[in-house]
């Protein structure tokens, strides 16, 4: 049988939600039908400590044993670098004309300029692109983001689909005028929902071993600690809450630029010892386990896979009213939205929670059956159909084979 080939690309594989995204769309395509080729860069510029390093490792191996053909490509970066990026554009032409692909895939913004445009002037049948979120606001000067517009305007018309997370983010996407209305076709970003909802964890010990004591409630977030992703603004929500409910304890997951900041300004506020700065950690999981309230006070956000998790762990939500957000938290019935950058509303709405077990839990079980729509295998799914559907309405002329073997699975399909 004729397998149809298809190259997915992206700069940085690391623990970021696109990179995850693209690892469970290339170990989860059916390797018989399709010959799948991952094209990365080295990540550097994410400043993964040994621990993250191990996972990536791990990741891309398994990668390997599923039948994905891994190649890297050290120029691949995610900042602006002139001579980086013409020798990526010219290993990524080298790479695709060796490979002759039938698909390409990219995934975010540098990759998705680069890899689209070697695409195209390879010939490539079919160009698809998932931005995963995108940076219209909160990234960049405004000359800057302008710029990203007019090329994500002009790439659009070499992009046979653009594959956005949510419903807000495609809109987001028209608001700027990126894209027909049949440019876009919505996949959920996919999460392994049974390491969440169906784990073995036992939270008290994991309380006991992070020092929390077993009657302090707990507020937790999960993301990188830079400003786009707010978590500055729950730090200051955070010297809201403790001052009337000093049993309280913020936690938050994950490593960035602002962490010596965010440690010195919690110590002004005087609440050092009820925040935990924990850094990055692969438990995820079980220290989510330990949350009474999870809180996501983003300020740009494609998704939010971090949110599906906490759904899926039964936890009820704080998060800002921004982008794919609204696709994920119904206002009042699985969280609370509330405005960005506004840490008196976020503890507010904390605090009620807080005060509140009984909405909590009803909330929490709100947002985990709501979880159920976003698992890695339903993402999967999707784009195998999203492939085929565009592979019949674009015969491959110079493959019959390939456009042969998509008609009979979806007439299989058909016939089931």
């Amino acid at each position: 049988m004729h397998k149809i080939k298809v190259v997915h690309i992206i700069t940085r594989f690391d623990q970021g939600g696109s990179a995850e995204n693209t690892f469970l769309t290339v170990r989860g395509l059916d390797k018989g039908r399709y010959d799948v080729t991952l094209i990365r860069g080295l990540s550097f510029e994410s400043n993964m400590n040994g621990a993250e390093q191990k996972v990536v490792e791990d990741r891309l191996a398994e990668a390997s044993r599923c039948g994905v053909k891994v190649i890297t490509v050290p120029d691949l970066v995610r900042r602006v670098d002139p001579l980086c990026d013409i020798r990526a554009f010219v290993s990524l032409v080298k790479i695709i004309r060796q490979e002759r692909p039938t698909i390409v895939h990219t995934h975010t913004s540098k990759a998705g300029l680069l890899g689209r445009l070697a695409a195209f002037l390879c010939r490539v049948p079919v160009i698809i692109h998932t931005p995963h979120g995108h940076v219209f606001w909160g990234y960049f000067a405004s000359w800057k983001t302008s710029l990203f517009i007019l090329l994500e305007r002009v790439f659009a018309c070499l992009t046979d689909q653009i594959v956005t997370l949510t419903n807000q983010e495609k809109k987001d996407h028209i608001g700027v005028r990126i894209g027909r209305e049949d440019h876009f076709r919505i996949i959920h970003s996919g999460v392994e929902l049974k390491k969440f909802s169906e784990s073995e964890i036992d939270p008290p010990s994991v309380r006991e071993s992070l020092g929390i004591p077993h009657d302090a409630l707990v507020v937790g977030t999960v993301g990188r600690l830079i400003p786009i992703k707010g978590s500055n603004f729950l730090l200051e929500a955070a010297g809201e809450v403790i001052k009337k409910r000093p049993e309280t304890i913020f936690v938050f997951l994950g490593e960035g630029e602002l962490q010596k900041q965010m440690e010195e300004r919690a110590s002004q506020l005087g609440i050092r010892e009820q925040v935990m700065l924990l850094g990055w950690r692969p438990d995820v999981a079980s220290i989510m386990s330990t949350y009474d309230v999870f809180a996501f006070p983003s300020l740009n956000e494609g998704m939010g896979k971090a949110l599906v998790e906490a759904m899926a762990m039964g936890k009820p939500v704080v998060a800002s009213n921004v982008s794919g957000i609204r696709d994920l938290v119904v206002n009042g019935e699985n969280g609370f939205l509330v405005p960005p950058a506004q840490p008196e509303l976020l503890a507010k709405r904390i605090k009620y929670l807080l005060e509140n077990p009984q909405i909590r839990q009803a909330f929490g079980m709100a947002g985990k059956r709501m979880a159920g729509g976003y698992s890695a295998d339903s993402m999967v799914e999707e784009i195998d159909q999203l492939y085929l559907a565009l592979l019949t309405e674009k015969p491959c002329l110079s493959i019959p084979s390939v456009h042969g073997e998509v008609k009979a699975v979806i007439e299989n399909r058909a016939g089931r």
